[in-house]
């Protein structure tokens, strides 16, 4: 793919325009496929978090956003979606250098996601009503839902468009304002979405981005007093922080966390189908997914015949430069992310595991490449198997029975996202409703649609995103008790 973007030195967006931070200070933005520069972009202080907040307070005071119908606000939501169209290609190649994705990856699922969050929310805003309710005393009651004010939406580095407009959306839809943090690696996108925005015609104030780093810039949009509600996506570590300060100030939140889902194969399963859901469920985005599948877990009777195809099917997924369209892995999104996988495999082998294949770095144009790794016969307390490694490598291990497979799945303090292959309708179903996950595909990994809500339960968080269940979460209901006496 070919494109005439070029990527500029980014600013921040406050008030509907582009500023410098107070200090002058900037951040470099590296190109995880080469390790190289690609641009820098300003680095928020707090005093540059303050002025995003207020410039978002006043726009929702000031009623230019919120004061709109919500069929006003949907058709501006419904020309962004256009816009993002318009320029996916420019919007699919930021994605791809800022955080490594395979160009077509970036093309097929980040980009046709971003606009499809803003499509579905623009529908969803003409029906944001409430309803009358039936009480005594000759009275009328009737309920209300408006926007709960100024959101601060924190998103991760792994998807920064898809995980940004997951919040922008349902919040821009219900009448907020936002400030939006995106992580210190991968803002582009974020910069690039505050251009659409103010294109399609929403107000200036109304959405703002600030850039820069967690502990400075994002302490201080997570304190800052003007915020009425915290969206964040990241690890299960900061968003205990996050809920922490949140509480602190009693502000609404919404956690979506940490995972390492497990994912069943019954004997029963159809292979052929299943090992291509296992392949991608933890090679998608170069494994750094919340929702993937590193966890395997495969019925005895079947664990080597499994093991043994994906010894043979895994080194054949094509990895290497993102820009090429055939590439399927890319990456890893910087250093230290690369380190850690590197660490947790080694732990894995002094832990007495099999590296099935991979384990290992690529030596590609100085990027952060790893090969995917398959992991077997390790133990269920094994730190691979527990923690979230957040890479491409899969553990694979054993079960005897339906309960054994249920107990291993429930068995890690996460509980975002799991999946099950099987080809009997009534395990699939039975087993679904014993999984603690907020979300679980049955012969599949991993589908994603506006209209289908996900979110954890244990460690992984709460609060939904995606469906009417994410725009509920940016409304507050009011009541109103009429007398007609």
């Amino acid at each position: 793919m070919t494109t005439t973007f070029e990527s500029e030195p980014g600013r921040l967006f406050i008030g509907g325009q582009w500023l410098e931070a107070t200090d002058g200070a900037r951040v470099d933005v590296i190109d995880p496929s080469t390790g190289q520069v690609v641009t820098t972009v300003a680095e928020a202080g707090a005093v540059d978090v303050d002025a995003a907040v207020r410039a978002a307070r006043e726009a929702f005071d000031n009623g230019a956003w919120s004061g709109l119908s919500g069929r006003e606000r949907g058709r501006v939501l419904h020309r962004v979606a256009e816009l993002i169209r318009e320029n996916a290609d420019d919007i699919a190649a930021l994605e791809s250098r800022d955080v490594g994705k395979p160009i077509t990856l970036a093309h097929a699922v980040d980009v046709t996601n971003a606009a499809n969050d803003y499509e579905y929310y623009a529908s969803l805003a003409w029906s944001l009503d409430g309803s009358a309710r039936d009480v005594p005393l000759n009275r009328l009651a009737y309920t209300k839902r408006g926007a709960i004010g100024v959101i601060a939406a924190i998103t991760p580095f792994n998807f920064p468009l898809i995980l940004a407009g997951s919040k922008i959306a349902p919040a821009l839809a219900a009448g907020n304002t936002i400030v939006h943090k995106p992580a210190e690696e991968t803002p582009l996108s974020a910069l690039y979405m505050a251009g659409l925005l103010k294109e399609a015609g929403v107000p200036d104030g109304v959405f703002n981005v600030v850039t820069g780093t967690g502990p400075v810039a994002g302490e201080a949009l997570l304190r800052n007093p003007g915020v009425d509600k915290i969206a964040f996506t990241g690890s299960t570590a900061t968003g205990r922080h996050a809920a922490s300060v949140a509480g602190e100030g009693l502000k609404q939140v919404t956690m979506e966390l940490g995972g390492n889902a497990a994912h069943l194969v019954f004997e029963d399963a159809d292979i052929e189908k299943a090992i291509g859901a296992i392949i991608k469920g933890f090679v998608f985005n170069t494994g750094q997914f919340c929702m993937g599948g590193p966890r395997l877990l495969v019925a005895r009777s079947v664990y080597e015949t499994v093991v043994g195809i994906l010894a043979d099917a895994v080194p054949g997924v094509p990895i290497g430069d993102p820009r090429q369209p055939e590439t399927v892995i890319g990456p890893m999104a910087g250093e230290r992310h690369l380190k850690k996988v590197e660490e947790y495999v080694e732990l894995a082998r002094k832990e007495g595991g099999r590296i099935v294949c991979g384990g290992e770095r690529l030596d590609l144009n100085g990027g952060y490449y790893y090969k995917p790794t398959v992991i077997a016969d390790l133990t269920n307390d094994s730190r691979v198997v527990q923690e979230e490694v957040f890479g491409p490598v899969l553990t694979v291990q054993p079960f005897d029975s339906e309960d054994e497979a249920v107990e291993l799945a429930n068995s890690t303090p996460y509980g975002l996202a799991s999946g099950i292959q099987t080809t009997n309708l009534t395990r699939a179903h039975r087993v679904a409703d014993r999984l603690q996950a907020g979300i679980v595909w049955i012969n599949d990994w991993p589908m994603l649609d506006p209209a289908v809500p996900f979110g954890g339960v244990k460690a992984s968080g709460f609060g939904r995103e995606y469906g009417p269940e994410a725009l509920e979460s940016y409304t507050k209901v009011k009541s109103v008790v009429v007398s007609l006496d």
